[in-house]
């Protein structure tokens, strides 16, 4: 029995789900304005985890995810800046090119960490139509008030506003509402802007209370309901969101459909630099890109992720992941040397139920520490054989998805050349720094990295390795 916490109930229960045999799953997905941070991976990559897990105790898994490419304001509440212009500006590219590009960084960072493409990715400018049609619902239901040319959703009509954090406003959340004079009271939020604080809002659309464009909380709500009904089984995102934005997805929904949006909430908690959350706002964040420069592999913090519970903040040092790489690459050479065992389809007894206690503790609110630890005493038993080592592992790579035997394969099978266009790009970059100029020299660094390409200087010497 998959036992889950649950962070609306605040306790670990029996997953059971709406319909058998069957796990309806949506995921917030990125705000595409910029690249993701490890931060931001670390809660992909429990997410990741958890539908794994589904998989193994014997769910299909029908994974949703949303991508905001609409435009999200710089606070959770209803203040600041629209991340998207402000990228735009930034980058001198339209709002709509940004979108594209970032959410096409996102699934590479994704891929090169094994994590699974959702079943649907829904992109919010595709959605504006279901939006309008949740934010009907709300309003016929007298649940919003119009002011100052904005529609807003008045909390103090829903008695259980506030269900998924304990009600009450935490200091943290208070910080985080935006001090508004046009709301009635400080939890309510905007779920029509038509009132834009911006001169030219580069993404507007018309509806009933005018052209403009939709609050950030109502995208959730309304494409869990068209893809996955109006209760469904399970919704993730990081602890950031309970605050706000699952909050106001909650009272969204319950007010436009009669029901809270999901049975289970599972959070994953902040990844820690220097005692503060990993942001891009505060400009304390890290790129899995930075990582593979510093001479990592994607899989690499894959496993520093797994290595910790979902539920408490991870503290993120280089010596803390180069620990990870060492401790992966010790399973990467315990892959090489069995990898011909790990093929045997007769399961011995001794590795059946080694597998049967891993899979066990995965069960267990995805306790991925405790079944890797399980992983590494058994491959150090002298008394267990090779074979049964070689059918754990194997178990433990293909639900764990940390690369270990394809990487065994790639570092013992003969290198490839480079294609040539490549070898002309890594020679035009040698060039440049021959002549310092170093703005094109990081150019064609950044180039070839897209193109899985990592170069390594040391003084005058560049070498090259694959991602």
């Amino acid at each position: 029995m998959l036992k889950l916490y649950n962070s609306l109930t605040r306790k670990v229960q029996d997953f059971k789900p709406i319909t058998k045999n069957e796990a309806l799953l949506y995921c917030c997905g990125p705000t595409v304005y910029a690249y993701a941070h490890i931060g931001n991976l670390r809660t992909y990559i429990f997410e990741d985890l958890l539908r794994r897990t589904l998989q193994l105790a014997g769910y299909n898994v029908n994974h949703v995810m949303n991508i905001t490419d609409v435009g999200h304001l710089t606070s959770d509440g209803d203040e600041g800046e629209d991340k998207m212009i402000k990228a735009a500006r930034e980058q001198g590219m339209d709002v709509w090119d940004i979108a594209r590009f970032f959410t096409a960084a996102f699934f590479k960072d994704c891929e090169a960490l094994n994590i699974l493409k959702p079943t649907a990715v829904c992109l919010a400018t595709d959605h504006i139509t279901e939006m309008i049609d949740t934010i009907k619902l709300i309003e016929q239901r007298g649940y919003t008030y119009q002011a100052g040319g904005n529609l807003y959703f008045d909390s103090s009509k829903d008695k259980k506003y506030g269900i998924l954090r304990g009600y009450g406003l935490s200091s943290d959340t208070v910080s985080r509402v935006a001090a508004d004079g046009n709301k009635r009271n400080n939890e309510d939020f905007v779920l029509w802007f038509t009132s834009s604080k911006f001169e030219r809002q580069a993404m507007l659309w018309d509806s009933p209370w005018g052209r403009g464009y939709p609050g950030w909380h109502i995208e959730c709500s309304a494409m869990s309901h068209k893809y996955l009904g109006k209760q469904f089984d399970i919704h993730c995102g990081g602890v950031d969101h309970i605050g706000v934005h699952h909050t106001n997805e909650i009272a969204q929904s319950l007010a436009a459909y009669g029901k809270e949006p999901a049975k289970f909430w599972l959070h994953g908690e902040f990844l820690v630099l220097n005692s503060d959350k990993m942001s891009k706002s505060s400009g304390s964040f890290l790129t899995l890109s930075a990582l593979l420069e510093q001479g990592f592999k994607a899989l690499d913090y894959r496993y520093f992720c797994l290595i910790a519970n979902y539920r408490k903040k991870l503290n993120f040092s280089t010596e803390a992941l180069k620990a990870a790489k060492t401790a992966r690459a010790k399973l990467v050479g315990q892959a090489a040397r069995l990898a011909l065992l790990s093929a045997d389809s007769n399961i011995t007894a001794k590795a059946a139920a080694l597998i049967k206690e891993f899979n066990d503790k995965l069960l267990n609110d995805l306790s991925s520490v405790e079944a890797i630890a399980l992983v590494h005493t058994a491959l150090k038993d002298d008394k267990l054989s090779d074979i049964s080592k070689a059918q754990l592992l194997k178990h433990c790579d293909d639900i764990l998805a940390l690369g270990l035997f394809a990487e065994a394969a790639r570092e013992t099978a003969e290198p490839e050349a480079l294609p040539e266009h490549l070898l002309a790009l890594i020679e035009e970059r040698k060039q440049a720094k021959l002549a310092k100029d170093f703005a094109l020299a990081d150019n064609l660094r950044a180039k070839l990295l897209v193109e899985g390409i990592i170069l390594e200087d040391k003084g005058a010497e560049t070498t090259w390795r694959l991602k």
